[in-house]
């Protein structure tokens, strides 16, 4: 058979390690990663080989009291098992960071797949409120991959100057930045893209932050 469909075959990964099959799936190779990884639930596209799937929840009785309260947080599956793992979220594109005894701050929404190796944990942005969203995201720290995904090509900002991100279009940043919330002169003030950027995400000190090409993915229509 011929087609140019077959350029897409699929790609050989060192084991144990995260890669992209291609810019929207990642690809999971379970050997040498401890026999198992963390995925956000129904992830998964195509797997191959002996791998079993295990509901997580929100990764423990603390995190779970925490994703009730704040509505941040992550469905997780554990992933077990010897063989290879596809993984995708909604054709979104997919990038993997190489964390190494550091730290970096997700938006829950775009976590797709991290190490074991990583401590992570539900954390609160200062100056945050029921009235800006009670914005709280993820933080990842320690040595391992990460797979996050971004709704729109995103870019990566240099923070050497105070930056301002529509918190709903951020999708990480350095934990070395003090974040807090900026509110804008007057409340209805439309400045961004949708109907929440009378507050922003106020990053400052040195670091990155990657913001996406979009809010997110809107919701479904109603029947």
């Amino acid at each position: 058979m011929r087609s140019s469909l077959l350029d897409h075959a699929e790609r050989s990964v060192e084991p144990g390690s995260f890669q992209l099959q291609n810019d929207r799936m990642l690809k999971v190779d379970l050997r040498g990663t401890g026999g198992f990884f963390f995925a956000k639930q129904g992830s998964m596209v195509a797997y191959q080989g002996d791998v079993d799937f295990a509901y997580e929840g929100s990764g423990g009785l603390g995190k779970m009291f925490k994703k009730a309260f704040t509505g941040e947080g992550m469905s997780l599956m554990k992933v077990s098992g010897s063989g290879d793992v596809f993984l995708a979220q909604e054709a979104d594109q997919v990038f993997v960071l190489h964390l190494e005894d550091e730290g970096v701050t997700v938006n829950g929404a775009n976590v797709l797949a991290f190490e074991s190796s990583l401590t992570w944990d539900i954390n609160r942005v200062e100056g945050a409120s029921m009235l800006s969203g009670g914005l709280f995201n993820t933080t990842f720290t320690g040595t391992g991959a990460l797979a996050v995904t971004a709704f729109g090509t995103p870019v990566v900002l240099d923070v050497d100057v105070p930056t301002y991100v529509d918190m709903q279009a951020a999708v990480l940043w350095s934990t070395s930045l003090q974040s807090s919330i900026r509110k804008t002169a007057k409340l209805a003030a439309a400045i961004g893209r949708g109907s929440g950027e009378a507050y922003q995400l106020a990053l400052s000190g040195q670091g990155i932050v990657v913001v996406q090409a979009s809010e997110g993915h809107p919701p479904p229509a109603q029947k």
